[in-house]
């Protein structure tokens, strides 16, 4: 049996000590022979898929091709050393290529150089984050951050991404800052577009489409980029205005230190911030995914020191922050990858490469790395999933475009900055302005529920039922009173007792006991008296502390909604 499909229990003692910090040690000591030509398989599969595709994302980040081969080939290999998921790929991503490449333009002055050592700190930077991160449990934040968010915010990076490539695509310059701005400067260059680029740009595009249909998993960028190699070597093709790629570095990178300091470069740590956070989400999400996929589970806390060892490298070898991505993982799943060690088969096979084939790489058009790039981007705009929101919520299909909007008008930066804002936003309004349900008696019962989502309740006259349905804390116990004040003064009877339910209100802090109080003697001022029901043990204890059960009475966690009414009906009778 494959570690994949594992089938061992949960219940199994967790494991503590040096081996909890270091996966290897529990994959190892049950690694079989069987699986070492699976994870080999997987390792050279994942190489010829990464390549083609780390040259790409490089020209995002606005580095040499290299620096994108040496993201994969360093990132993949010290993951291996930390990381908890047996098949996530770690390497460049389209939407942290870009974030790179357009933040770290403004702060490079136009110097090549500069523009390397900026985006290396950077990976040191995230490398450090995570450690932070791991050492004060901080791996929770990936929760902080919607799916709906990001719905919105990788459909406006894979269009500014697409907005990057498609002057590429036509064979012309290009230029504009922001997405707008590119897009009028690509519609005045158009008439200048060289045809016989398009044509093989098309061309190579349809490829990858049909590959990404019919033969999903396989290396088919591959193919395209040894084809294209050869019709640009042995054709007259390369006589048309194909811009290539060139000469790249032969050798495997040097460790090196970034020239530059975090105190050297205004905005590094924002930027190391957002791409941390991406890396993190997208690396969790899809870690989590083939998990679930192949019967385990994933240590998320673990997955920070993962991402941190793999962005130190790449920060020391000349290469900028990588991430595991959904795509490349996918390929390494689909290829077989048992643990692992297919990662260091493929940073071994990207190593040889990088030794003795770089020269083979000179003719490769930059056309057909747009066309990868266009393809990967293809897969960020889910509109299946953009329609689901829009019939289940409109409300959060609005948050969902705020992002999309946040993106496409700021730039990708400030769109991550607007998407966690936003999240947080969205958590602070639904916190601080929790539903306060009207209670209603349910026909043929001694249960009550909300009156407004059961019309068919019967209301108990001269009494006002409700119940708040979260904690009662310092940011919404106003909108709590208010809204059963709002009720009270909108009810046409005269009332004359307030039942209110805490059965689902787990914590109440000091200015939830105070505000109970406020009630009670507003309430008592109106002629209507408050009665606490159902109250939590802690709740209780606090609610005692303040004085309450001396002015409003027993709130013990027997007494129900029910029997308060029960209560107040006999004594109407009486």
């Amino acid at each position: 049996m494959s570690p994949g499909a594992t089938s061992e229990p949960a219940r199994k003692a967790p494991i503590g000590g040096w081996r909890a910090l270091f996966p290897p040690a529990q994959w190892l000591a049950a690694y079989q022979k069987k699986w070492l030509a699976n994870d080999a398989i997987a390792g050279v599969t994942l190489a010829a898929y990464g390549i083609p595709v780390s040259l790409a994302y490089a020209s995002l980040a606005g580095l040499p091709p290299q620096y994108g081969i040496y993201c994969y080939l360093l990132g993949g290999l010290f993951y291996a050393l930390f990381g908890s998921s047996r098949q996530l790929a770690i390497g460049p991503t389209s939407a942290i290529s870009m974030l790179v490449g357009v933040t770290v333009a403004g702060m490079a002055q136009g110097d090549p150089g500069r523009w390397a050592s900026i985006a290396a700190l950077t990976a040191l930077c995230i490398a450090v984050m995570c450690v932070l991160a791991w050492l004060f449990r901080l791996s929770s934040l990936v929760n902080f951050i919607s799916e709906t968010i990001l719905l919105g915010f990788k459909a406006g990076a894979a269009l500014t991404i697409a907005m990057t490539q498609l002057p590429k695509l036509f064979g012309v310059q290009g230029g504009g800052h922001g997405f707008f701005e590119s897009v009028v400067t690509l519609a005045g260059q158009l008439p200048d577009t060289n045809l016989a680029v398009l044509a093989f740009g098309l061309a190579a595009l349809a490829v990858l489409l049909l590959g990404e249909k019919f033969l999903p998993g396989r290396p088919v960028a591959l193919v395209v980029v040894i084809v294209s190699i050869i019709l640009l070597s042995l054709t007259p093709l390369g006589e048309l205005g194909f811009k290539i790629v060139g000469a790249l570095p032969q050798g495997l990178p040097d460790f090196q230190l970034p020239d530059l300091r975090v105190r050297d470069v205004d905005g590094v740590i924002p930027l190391a911030f957002a791409c941390l956070l991406l890396a993190y989400v997208e690396s969790v999400s899809a870690a989590r995914a083939l998990a679930q996929a192949r019967g385990y589970e994933i240590d998320a806390r673990q997955e920070l020191l993962g991402l941190g060892a793999a962005n130190l490298a790449a920060g020391l070898f000349q290469a900028y922050p990588v991430a595991g991505g959904l795509s490349q993982s996918s390929v390494n799943d689909k290829a077989g990858a048992q643990t692992p060690l297919a990662l260091v088969f493929a940073s071994v096979t990207i190593g040889l490469c990088l030794m003795y084939l770089t020269g083979m790489l000179y003719n490769l058009p930059n056309v057909v790395l747009a066309a990868i790039v266009l393809v990967a981007v293809k897969g960020l705009v889910n509109i299946s999933e953009l329609r689901h929101v829009w019939r289940v919520s409109r409300f959060e299909f609005g948050v969902s475009m705020v992002a999309f909007a946040g993106v496409l008008v700021l730039g990708i930066l400030k769109g991550v900055i607007v998407a966690v804002l936003v999240s947080l936003l969205l958590l602070i309004r639904r916190a601080a302005q929790p539903h306060v349900a009207f209670l209603g008696r349910i026909p043929g019962t001694r249960s009550y529920s909300d009156i407004e989502r059961n019309p068919d309740n019967t209301a108990v006259p001269g009494a006002l039922l409700c119940r708040v349905e979260a904690a009662l804390l310092y940011f919404n116990v106003e909108h709590v009173r208010d809204a059963i004040w709002q009720r009270i003064r909108s009810t046409p009877e005269t009332l004359t007792l307030a039942v209110l339910d805490l059965s689902t209100s787990p914590t109440v802090d000091l200015a939830g006991a105070r505000m109970l109080a406020k009630l009670h003697s507003e309430l008592q001022a109106a002629g209507i008296r408050l009665r606490l029901v159902a109250a939590h043990a802690a709740v209780r204890d606090i609610l005692r502390a303040e004085g309450l059960e001396e002015s409003v009475g027993d709130f013990g966690r027997r007494t129900s909604v029910a029997d308060a009414v029960d209560e107040f009906q006999a004594r109407l009778g009486a």
